[in-house]
């Protein structure tokens, strides 16, 4: 499943990202799941909480792909 999320401004950050689109329920749950090691920037595993994404980069988690867009 392929989400296309329009990023407001200059970007978002991961763990409000996750939540945002629903794949996590809560900021906490977003929060461990990145620390697993569960989620995917750019196909690269990134365990930054606040990374901040632009327009253009992909984000893959839980079978999901989130591709920023410009809003």
């Amino acid at each position: 499943m392929t989400i296309q999320f329009a990023v407001r401004g200059d970007h978002i950050q991961l763990d409000q990202l996750l939540k945002a689109t629903g794949l996590c329920e809560s900021g906490g749950a977003a929060h461990a799941a990145i620390a697993d090691g569960q989620v995917c920037v750019d196909a690269t595993v990134d365990t930054r909480k606040r990374a901040k994404l632009r327009p253009g980069q992909r984000v893959s988690f839980a079978g999901a792909e989130i591709e920023l867009i410009a809003g």
